[in-house]
């Protein structure tokens, strides 16, 4: 089952040929600021600059701006990615692709480049399922079939030299498809690849001839592991080497039996290092470059600049072509949603690490037999995303500190909100960075008073009447510091004739009502000696809001989740009482209205897949956790993969397919499945993905529902 996170705007990736650019709209930008060429790792801009046959500066500005296209995909609206027939980078900026000029607007002003094409998303999954549909378990000689980013089509990989009368029938019924399926003929096709544990060095299964290191990754009890292809971890329980000749254990690879899949699943295995004296690395072995240390995963888009480290091609670059792509080996073992690059790669790679920057972003599945220039279809490289590994083995990437070196931009327009004869409130605007901003460093005069993660802080413990002086920087998580904001010098008020009396403590906190994402709250009043300014509602140790009267509402809280609120008052000399006593109040779960239901009957067919859709009206974002009923008759629930769709394009996973060999259990009724971590407004279209990926049992999806 392909469950990682995904546009699935970049499946349907937008045309170049036929293509309409569209002029830059009035009052709109065309691109985001300039990104940084000086913070690409010099290994990656060395390999872009070798394989691409340009300079390493040219590189260098080619993987910064694709870093900043990144970063544009992902603020892009929801409202916007519902209508895109796709995106990729160009080598400059982000495009999308889409139909209509409003949209082409929307685009710009994201800071997106529109092109303009004929067919949407709708037309292109409905040319893909004929595809499919025609394919079946295989045609001879068909060897690929996916959505074209640069042509805005569906297109088929036909070997030349495996036809016959069977690829032409199928080509026949491919052609009566329409303009929409194009057909490659090439001579050839890919076939899979046959100290510290490191990206991209060797290791070797049993007796077998080697394979390379994904990436390291630790399990929820800390154990180690390490991920590589499922075609080089096949064999349950066999044990794993770091030198030829069944020397130097590492561990076990496949343990169970149940950490391996190499079928239209994916291609992706698990070995586990239990030999004493292996150490987890973060750092990828570019084989003479100076060493990545990976920072993080990512979701490749097409025109994205990757590279990739194995045993045999060792440090090897080259341009995404297709995402989400299938391909057929032979011998009935087919492999969906794969993402092919023209970067060079040779047997004994297989498993190894693939990198977006220093992100992963897969892990090495087959290639050529040979390294061309200008590789046909037949010549690509092909890796297997790397996020939905470690998604269905539960496992967390070993990650590194990086070669982050860009500090944050200062942060500007720094103003007082507010004072007290104790206290000074700021407010600033936020600043940018690379990765993303961590913290702000407050400071009074040349001293630290405060460190916050928001644009705002209050300096507390100062002394009446007195003129102080204050400037922020920002802070990156890797200790890159900005330069300091604008100097505001702010004085605090008088002592009010000596005031030092604090407010009483507010009583009797209470809550007055609540939905899925706030809580309303009231408590009796404070009494002081010359009179309560204000109340402050704290959420834990977050300042949540602050009122003058004796109730408030909180909002922006997630459904069916505990939160716990206290309240101190203020008087206008700046005295604080003590806080309240603590009042937990849980949320609302989010049903009442935000439950939404298809009740449509999908035939489940063996290796067959669907998308049963239902529509939302709820306002709003949906809840952090989702809950999914399904109702499904079925004689193996173990066959059955199933993946949720957001509106705008989001893959989450719901349940697993069985891997390995297991024993069928019937799933007759009703099963309720939680999908944590969903980042997605209410409203729109959801669909729930179903694939059946074994053989000899079939069944009926009756209902899903969906509460959000």
């Amino acid at each position: 089952m392909r469950t990682r996170t995904r546009y699935v705007a970049s499946l349907f990736g937008a045309a170049l040929l036929g293509a309409a650019v569209l002029p830059a709209l009035d009052g709109v930008p065309a691109s985001s600021a300039p990104p940084r060429a000086d913070a690409v790792h010099p290994a990656v801009a060395a390999g872009v600059a070798r394989s691409l046959g340009i300079s390493v500066d040219q590189a260098r500005r080619e993987l910064a701006a694709q870093d900043a296209a990144h970063r544009v995909a992902a603020s892009l609206p929801g409202s916007l990615r519902s209508e895109l027939s796709g995106t990729w980078f160009d080598g400059a900026r982000l495009v999308v692709a889409v139909t209509s000029r409003s949209a082409a607007a929307q685009a710009s002003a994201a800071g997106a480049s529109p092109r303009l094409v004929t067919r949407g998303p709708a037309e292109l999954g409905r040319l893909l399922a004929g595809v499919k549909s025609v394919v079946g378990t295989g045609v001879p000689g068909v060897y690929g079939w996916g959505i074209d980013v640069q042509a805005n089509d569906v297109v088929v990989n036909v070997n030349s030299a495996r036809q016959g009368a069977a690829t032409e029938a199928a080509v026949a019924r491919l052609a009566r498809l329409g303009s929409g399926v194009r057909i490659v003929r090439t001579a050839s096709q890919q076939r899979q690849q046959a100290g510290d544990v490191r990206p991209g060095s060797p290791w070797w299964p049993g007796s077998e001839s080697n394979c390379s290191i994904g990436f390291p990754a630790t399990d929820a009890n800390g154990g180690k592991h390490f991920l590589t292809a499922g075609h080089c971890t096949n064999d349950a329980n066999q044990a794993a080497y770091g030198q030829q000749g069944q020397a130097n254990r590492i561990g076990t690879s496949n343990v169970g039996g149940s950490r391996s899949v190499n079928a239209r699943e994916g291609d992706m295995g698990v070995v586990a290092v239990t030999e004493a004296g292996w150490n987890l690395s973060a750092s990828v072995n570019t084989w003479g470059e100076a060493a990545v240390t990976v920072t993080g995963s990512a979701e490749a888009l097409v025109g994205d600049r990757v590279c990739h480290s194995g045993n045999t091609s060792h440090w090897q670059c080259g341009v995404v072509k297709y995402t989400h792509k299938s391909v057929d080996y032979g011998g009935g073992l087919i492999i969906e949603d794969l993402t092919w690059s023209t970067a060079c790669s040779l047997g004994g790679d297989s498993g190894g690490a693939w990198l977006l920057g220093d992100k992963a972003v897969g892990l090495h599945d087959g290639g050529p037999s040979q390294c061309v220039s200008n590789p046909s279809d037949g010549d690509l490289s092909i890796f297997q995303p790397v996020n939905e590994a470690l998604a269905k083995w539960n496992l967390t990437l070993v990650t590194g500190s990086g070669s982050d070196t860009s500090p944050p931009t200062a942060p500007a327009s720094l103003r007082s909100t507010g004072t007290t004869a104790a206290s000074v409130s700021l407010a600033w605007n936020a600043s940018t960075d690379n990765v993303g901003v961590t913290a702000y460093d407050v400071y009074q005069g040349s001293a630290l008073a405060t460190t916050v993660t928001g644009p705002s802080a209050t300096v507390a413990g100062l002394s009446a009447d007195t003129a102080y002086t204050f400037t922020v920087k920002a802070r990156d998580a890797a200790g890159n510091t900005s330069p300091a904001s604008n100097a505001v010098s702010a004085r605090t008020h008088p002592g009010g004739g000596g005031d030092t009396q604090p407010p009483t403590v507010p009583g009797n906190l209470r809550s007055t009502a609540k939905t899925s994402t706030s809580v309303s709250l009231a408590w009796n009043a404070s009494t002081d000696d010359v009179g309560v300014a204000a109340y402050d509602v704290f959420r834990g140790t977050t300042l949540a809001a602050t009122v003058s009267t004796t109730s408030a509402t909180v909002t922006g809280l997630s459904a069916d989740t505990s939160y716990s609120f206290t309240v101190q008052a203020r008087d206008a000399a700046g005295n604080r009482s003590a806080a309240s006593a603590a009042l937990t109040v849980r949320t609302d779960p989010g049903g009442g209205g935000r439950t939404f239901t298809s009740g449509t009957d999908y035939a489940i067919t063996d290796y067959g897949q669907f998308f049963s859709p239902v529509q939302s009206t709820a306002t709003g974002q949906a809840t952090a956790t989702v809950t999914v009923v399904v109702t499904i008759a079925h004689s193996c629930a173990e066959d059955i993969g199933i993946s949720l769709y957001t509106p705008t394009g989001y893959a989450y996973p719901v349940k697993y397919s069985g891997s390995g060999q297991y024993n069928c259990t019937a799933w007759n009724g009703s099963r309720t499945f939680t999908v944590p971590n969903v980042l997605s407004g209410a409203a729109g279209t959801w669909k729930l993905r179903v694939t059946d990926y074994g053989p000899g049992d079939t069944g009926v999806l009756d209902a899903w529902s969906i509460t959000l």
